[in-house]
């Protein structure tokens, strides 16, 4: 039995192997959710909830069931292969049990410009209260995840990012580093972890990853998961067998920010387009990993371009699992240097919608939180925001000592993931 039909509340969530015959296994598990599905023994109310697909290397994962529905319900967790029920398990909402989020955040629906340009249109506080709805639907509304950063290998990048200090292009004064040894990147790992950081993310100067670097940064995530954190890098280019030799070292999330729409990208990048962006998110999924992408605002694109670039986001085969928001930090030497800032109303609209666009990803307050005020975070916070990075610095900026955020923390509720 898939559920204890006894039980006046049973909720059925299925986890499902990842294959090209899926479809006839999907059809199966959904007409025996719809028996199993009820607020009576004998009256079915709905289908099912939330099946997981596209599932890579883990080949299951569990499925999200919105708070609302868990209070004195059941959760039988299935696993099933392409013949056979493999593993059921009961567990029981009133002990405290929760159903994490699914894996992999699947697009509900693809987004038209128009209709992402009409959510983002809405008066304020419609818009916020659709996406603090959505966030809750899908995550512990007080509950912020939190990364640490580490720049493994600085500057020299032949890259030409108006907005980086590390690019080779820029006269920046920023000396470019060799690759960080790895004993050095596992010791800030343990003091990441010591200050609560569960993501551990490196960074490395370059357009992408020489084989002679290969081994080194292979040895860094097998070191650094070994402490118990998630391991997430940004490397610049990936090509597919480097993508699936970091899967296979256990690498967790990869980051490459398409940064803004394909229509503005070339006025902030001449030295690779907007198609290799996506090719290297493709590399990143096609061989187990997580995808974190996101993108700048404030480089002096328009509103339009800051919406085109969630729906490029949200309309990918599987949405990112975190998507970072960043606030462009002007660098004195950069072509960016002298770009008008966005407005924080503006900036919150952006992470609402992406809230709203992708709801079961993680949307990161990334760089800038240190140009932004107590106020304005608590609004991104409100708006759907639940990850942030920690630490004084982040690559070569700036970003709000730790003390800060413990003290914001405290005076809006919110609590470590």
């Amino acid at each position: 039995m898939l559920a204890d039909a006894s039980h006046p509340q049973t909720l059925c969530v299925g986890l499902l192997p990842f294959g090209a015959r899926r479809r006839p296994i999907l059809q199966r598990c959904a007409d025996a959710f719809a028996m199993c599905f009820s607020y009576s023994p004998w009256r079915p109310r709905c289908s099912y909830v939330g099946i997981a697909r596209r599932l890579r290397q883990q080949r299951h994962a569990a499925a999200y069931v919105p708070r609302s529905l868990r209070t004195g319900a059941r959760f039988a967790i299935v696993r099933l292969s392409r013949r056979n029920v493999r593993r059921c398990v009961m567990l029981d909402a009133n002990d405290g049990e929760t159903i994490p989020a699914k894996e992999r955040p699947q697009r509900s629906q693809r987004w038209t410009v128009e209709d992402a340009w009409a959510a983002y249109r809405l008066p304020f506080n419609d818009l916020l209260f659709r996406s603090q709805s959505v966030h809750r639907e899908h995550f512990d509304p007080n509950r912020v995840q939190l990364s640490r950063l580490l720049n493994i290998k600085t500057g020299g990048c032949p890259e030409d990012c108006g907005y980086c200090s590390q690019s080779s292009h820029h006269a920046t004064a920023l000396a470019a580093s060799k690759l960080m040894e790895v004993g050095k990147i596992v010791a800030e790992a343990r003091k990441a972890k010591d200050s609560g950081a569960t993501r551990y993310c490196m960074g490395a100067a370059w357009r992408n990853p020489k084989p002679r670097d290969m081994d080194a940064i292979v040895e860094v995530v097998g070191a650094v998961k070994e402490l118990g954190l998630e391991t997430c890098m940004t490397l610049g280019m990936l090509d597919r067998d480097q993508a699936d030799r970091l899967s296979a070292a256990g690498l967790d999330y990869y980051n490459h920010n398409i940064d803004t729409s394909e229509r503005y990208y070339p006025s902030v990048i001449s030295t690779r387009t907007f198609a290799d962006r996506l090719d290297t998110l493709e590399h990143v999924r096609e061989a187990g990993m997580k995808v974190c992408c996101g993108g700048i605002l404030g480089m002096g694109e328009s509103e339009r371009d800051r919406v085109d670039m969630l729906v490029t986001l949200a309309n990918l085969p599987e949405a990112p699992e975190s998507v970072p928001i960043n606030m462009l930090i002007p660098i004195p030497g950069t072509p960016m240097a002298k770009a008008t800032p966005i407005g924080p109303i503006e900036f919150v609209r952006i992470v609402a919608l992406a809230r709203i666009m992708m709801p079961a990803s993680f949307v990161r307050l990334s760089a800038g939180r240190s140009a932004m005020t107590d106020e304005m975070q608590a609004l991104c916070f409100f708006a759907g925001a639940n990850s942030i990075f920690v630490g004084d610095t982040l690559l070569t900026a700036g970003n709000p000592q730790d003390e800060a955020d413990r003290k914001l923390f405290r005076r809006l509720g919110l609590e470590a993931l």
